[in-house]
């Protein structure tokens, strides 16, 4: 039996409760008022912790606004929420609807969900009214499945939920798929960051999940850096959460992020055979699958690749030979060209090319030739339309906007700009997308910036520009980016959380991301065996003074850091201190 069949058969418990003992489904006469059928899904649950689902179904008169009322039986507290606004008072909890999904029409459904506690029997609650009409109905529930452990260790994910409600519509591409509506909050990081001292107030935030090998596929439950969860076990929760989006990284070439060895990946440079059949396929095959059509499937397409093809080459200064032979054998462009051709014919399916960030490429001699390497790149794919957007600063920590700089050719001259057009992320990714249309791209491609680190806050924030001394102490006192160089990249210490996912904040910008899951490792400060295929760079140790990339400076890195992708409780708690907006 296979490992997602065991999992299909540990069903949670569940009450279905529908108006007069009659299926759930059955919808009231025309004149009826309010009516609603409620599915309550124990989700997972571990020692007195559990995960709930609530499926409300509006089988009445359409609704502009909602409030469900139940109560528990067994003294459990309701934790954390989403998809409604949670409240209790002794047994009693009211969830009331969200601005953006009050308004329900008939056959329409809501899907607020929690985590919560409990002591003794997790008993189901029986009775549920939405704006104080009765759902009423035959309580049907069956054994939960046990989760002994922290959720995200060793999970037990419930198959099927047994509500005889229609399968959603087909989803239909949209403009930004980060409108209207929630994303996906991870199960396994939301359980991490709870445990950390204050991390609830981050844990609700829609994070990427990382798929960086094949066994990530279908779930790593001995692993380190990937959970238990695998693709088709994201994507279920997603349906459970009532999620409209959820964000994968696509992550595996060969010959993976070919000048740094924190992050190489498990398949050699001409293993493109593999990438294509047991990495994409698969992942392909899942996403594909009629069931998850409802949700849009944002992928974040291979970050640090084809950018090392134009800056750590022959003839540049950071050359490396594996970056030479990724360029002679051209399997970053043929394994991308495949995941977007593969990926891009799902309808539902939304794809990000990475393109670095400004600190990388912001240099003349880097953005345009950067720009039509990854434009030839798509075009490769058979069609252009196979990438809905790009995404700028992945699992990196530039500022997103430097309020007390102007780059001009006297700022230019500094060491931190160092003759850079650009010296943040925000006009940087607005540049590059303007580039990039240039290069044939859809006019309509949109931007995605990874603020999950790049908030530079705390004590050390200026608060307004230095305006004496040399120009290198006038940008030194006035960037946000407090860095020692900005090639460090590596478990950034002084780092904080930055702006908080939302959607369109600025021209060309489709969202604010979460793409890497704040206290998530860049990789380990010294060398770790391990059976993943992270490597050790010098870049994550503190005592490295550095390499051409980093001018050769002190690398800046937190120490004690585990492999990367594997929790790294310290740095979420410093990225947390030092966040901007302030938590």
């Amino acid at each position: 039996m296979s490992r997602n069949r065991k999992r299909s058969l540990a069903i949670a418990s569940v009450a279905a409760v529908g108006l007069g003992g009659l299926s759930v489904i059955q919808a009231l006469p025309a004149s009826a008022a309010t009516g609603c059928s409620v599915t309550y899904t124990i989700a997972s649950q571990w020692n007195n912790g559990f995960q709930g689902s609530i499926a409300v179904r509006n089988v009445g008169d359409a609704w502009t606004s909602w409030s469900l009322t139940f109560s528990f039986a067994n003294g459990q507290r309701v934790s954390q929420g989403w998809n409604g606004r949670f409240a209790q008072s002794g047994t009693q909890v009211t969830v009331s609807n969200e601005s953006w999904n009050g308004s329900v029409a008939n056959g329409g459904s809501v899907n607020p969900g929690f985590t919560g506690t409990h002591t003794g029997t997790n008993a189901v609650p029986t009775a549920f009214s939405v704006n104080g009409v009765a759902c009423t109905g035959t309580v049907t529930p069956t054994t939960p499945g046990t989760n002994p452990t922290t959720p995200g260790t060793n999970p037990t994910t419930p198959g099927t939920n047994p509500t005889t409600s229609p399968p959603p519509n087909p989803g239909q591409k949209v403009d930004n798929p980060y409108s209207g509506g929630q994303g996906y909050r991870n199960t396994e990081w939301q359980a991490k960051a709870n445990s950390v001292s204050g991390g609830s107030r981050i844990a609700n935030n829609p994070t990427a999940v990382w798929i960086d090998r094949i066994a990530a596929i279908n779930g790593t439950p001995n692993s380190s850096s990937n959970g238990a969860f695998g693709v088709r076990e994201h994507l279920d929760d997603a349906l459970r959460q009532g999620a409209s989006y959820i964000q994968f990284v696509i992550y595996n070439l060969p010959g993976r992020d070919c000048a740094a060895l924190a992050s190489n990946g498990e398949l050699g440079a001409t293993e493109i055979g593999r990438y294509r059949t047991e990495y994409i396929d698969p992942i392909a095959a899942i996403q594909a699958d009629p069931k998850y059509a409802s949700l849009r499937i944002i992928n974040i397409i291979e970050i640090d690749s084809l950018p090392n093809l134009i800056t750590n080459v022959a003839g540049r200064g950071g050359e490396t030979a594996q970056c030479n032979t990724m360029k002679a054998n051209g399997n970053y462009q043929a394994g991308i060209a495949y995941a977007l051709q593969k990926l891009g014919a799902i309808g539902n399916v939304y794809n990000y090319v990475d393109a670095a960030h400004h600190g990388w490429i912001g240099w003349d001699d880097n953005f345009r030739p950067s720009a039509q390497l990854i434009a030839d790149t798509v075009r490769q794919s058979g069609s252009v339309n196979n990438v809905h957007g790009f995404i700028t600063n992945t699992a990196n920590y530039s500022a997103l906007q430097e309020p007390y700089i102007t780059v001009n050719d006297q700022t230019r001259q500094s060491k931190w700009i160092d003759w850079n057009r650009y010296n943040d992320e925000l006009s940087f990714a607005q540049a590059f997308r303007t580039e990039l249309t240039t290069q044939g791209m859809p006019s309509n491609i949109g931007m995605l910036i990874d603020t999950s680190r790049n908030g530079w806050g705390g004590s050390a924030r200026p608060t307004g520009p230095r305006t004496t001394g040399t120009i290198d102490e006038q940008v030194n006192g006035s960037r946000i980016d407090r860095r020692i160089h900005k090639g460090n990249w590596c478990n950034q210490s002084g780092a904080g959380l930055g702006e908080r996912p939302r959607v369109a904040p600025a021209s060309g910008i489709d969202a604010y991301v979460w793409v890497k899951p704040p206290g998530e490792s860049d990789g380990s400060s010294r060398l770790i065996d391990n059976p993943e295929g992270k490597g050790f760079d010098r870049m994550c140790d503190p005592t490295y003074t550095g390499n051409y990339r980093n001018g050769n400076n002190l690398s800046g890195a937190l120490d004690n850091a585990p492999i990367s992708g594997a929790w790294f409780p310290a740095q979420v708690t410093q990225l947390m201190q030092n966040a901007y907006p302030p938590l």
